[in-house]
């Protein structure tokens, strides 16, 4: 009996995560990728390691982009959706709601939250997305150039960093030619 219990178990654990990675991946082969410009900050989280924090232009929203016009406040982690269009090179916010939205012909929606802290400006709000750390090798935290990344939006609008590039190059290939 304590061995079919134990099978059990394992069969489950190991049902869980490739049940997760399925998820991720597929998000990541099937989602629409778009590319984002970025803000570098480098941290460095002493129980996780050296991660970049990524600062998007798309992070700050202007109030006039949110259709219905926005109510007066926003409850720190509510859910907003932000339609993205490609505008040259990068995608940038076009349209945002508290309710789910419809991407119209060349966009992408986007899904995120209102971060807990104040709005930089009385005129935007402040959204997460999720994308904002991209954890790297110990003693590569701190890139030089300029930082782009490669987000895959899939329909459900949780986007997932597919690859960030330092000057056009992937971070890895970048921060070993700087080590040479």
């Amino acid at each position: 009996m304590k061995l079919k219990l134990l099978a059990l178990v394992l069969t489950l654990q190991t049902a869980w995560i490739l049940g997760t990675t399925f998820v991720q991946e597929r998000a990541l082969s099937s989602g629409t990728v778009v590319l984002l410009e970025t803000r570098p900050v480098d941290p460095r989280d002493l129980l996780r390691g050296d991660y970049v924090i990524l600062s998007y232009k798309i992070s700050d929203v202007a109030l006039d982009l949110f259709t219905p016009p926005r109510p007066t406040s926003l409850a720190p982690g509510q859910t907003i959706y932000v339609a993205l269009e490609p505008r040259g090179q990068f995608h940038e916010a076009v349209r945002a709601s508290t309710d789910p939205i419809r991407p119209a012909a060349g966009q992408v929606v986007l899904k995120g939250h209102k971060r807990a802290w104040g709005d930089a400006a009385a005129s935007t709000v402040q959204i997460e997305y999720g994308l904002e750390r991209y954890y790297v090798r110990e003693g590569t935290g701190n890139p030089r150039g300029k930082l782009t990344v490669q987000v895959a939006v899939p329909s459900s609008g949780q986007g997932r960093i597919k690859e960030v590039l330092v000057d056009g190059k992937p971070y890895a290939q970048a921060m070993k030619d700087v080590a040479r």
